[in-house]
């Protein structure tokens, strides 16, 4: 949900720039939107623009006015500058003050309300601009979306691939861990004599009961089911950030499950790299809508 976008438009000798921004969030927050005051009445239609394209966020909006080079000066007002020259002299008069015409002149034009200064009001040419820019700073903010989100597609599709990929590598230990298992109770039961009769019914019951009780069929079945939807969800063109989280969840109950059942130190290597791609799967999940 990190996103940046900006534009520019001129009219009427100034420039007017849009820059929007956001980082994660769980919901929409339009909370930062600074502009001039002269485009304070649009400010209401503003945030309604911006929570019409931006579905979730802390979203930052900044909309400045600059000034475009002109060849034209400002005039200076004579009327104001008579005034100001009048009283200094008059001043300079009553305390016999010397003075000298290019100080006294840096002076003057230093004061306050010199120059002619005319307000614009904002023509609808000016608010059809305004209009403009914010439009397109939204549309580079989500194209700037679009290219991360295809880049946080293809990093969750590899790392689920991944995860798949060390399920079938689980597979070469499990009729070894059942082997291990079997030679294990066959050399306890040899521990305890040659003269302690075994029922060899039981005996089978026993071996099938503890075979059933690591047997991780179902969860690499589930798991691989789990993958295989999380890779078809991510590819729906809607919002889908919720979803992926569930599956994500479900994956991580089969993985977990995987590992209590493993008995087995390559099986249980094999489990902790899933847990860690998975980990990283969720943190990435925080940035998709």
């Amino acid at each position: 949900m990190t996103g940046f976008g900006k534009a520019e438009v001129e009219i009427n000798g100034i420039k007017i720039v849009a820059e929007i921004k956001s980082l994660n969030s769980k919901q929409l927050d339009i909370s930062n939107l600074r502009m001039p005051f002269a485009y304070k009445e649009k400010e209401l239609e503003i945030r309604n623009k911006l929570a019409q394209s931006i579905q979730r966020g802390k979203v930052d909006c900044y909309i400045n006015i600059e000034k475009v080079a002109s060849n034209s000066a400002p005039t200076i007002n004579r009327d104001v500058f008579k005034s100001y020259l009048d009283q200094i002299m008059s001043i300079a008069d009553d305390f016999s003050m010397p003075l000298q015409n290019e100080p006294m002149l840096q002076t003057i034009l230093r004061l306050p309300e010199i120059f002619n200064v005319q307000a614009q009001e904002v023509g609808d040419g000016e608010w059809d601009a305004l209009n403009s820019c914010v439009e397109m700073a939204l549309n580079n903010f989500n194209d700037f979306r679009y290219q991360e989100g295809k880049v946080t597609e293809t990093d969750l599709v590899s790392r689920v691939n991944l995860i798949s990929d060390l399920l079938n590598q689980i597979k070469p230990f499990e009729a070894e861990r059942m082997e291990t298992i079997r030679t294990r109770i066959s050399e306890n039961l040899e521990k305890l004599g040659k003269d302690i009769n075994i029922d060899k019914n039981r005996y089978e019951q026993e071996l099938i009961y503890y075979m059933e009780k690591f047997d991780v069929n179902e969860e690499k079945v589930r798991l691989t089911n789990h993958c295989k939807y999380f890779i078809d969800t991510i590819k729906e063109d809607e919002p889908v950030g919720r979803k992926l989280g569930f599956i994500t969840q479900e994956m991580g109950r089969e993985i977990n499950t995987l590992g209590s059942k493993a008995n087995h130190a390559e099986m249980q290597k094999l489990v902790v790299c899933m847990k860690d791609e998975l980990e990283k799967v969720k943190e990435q999940l925080l940035n998709i809508l």
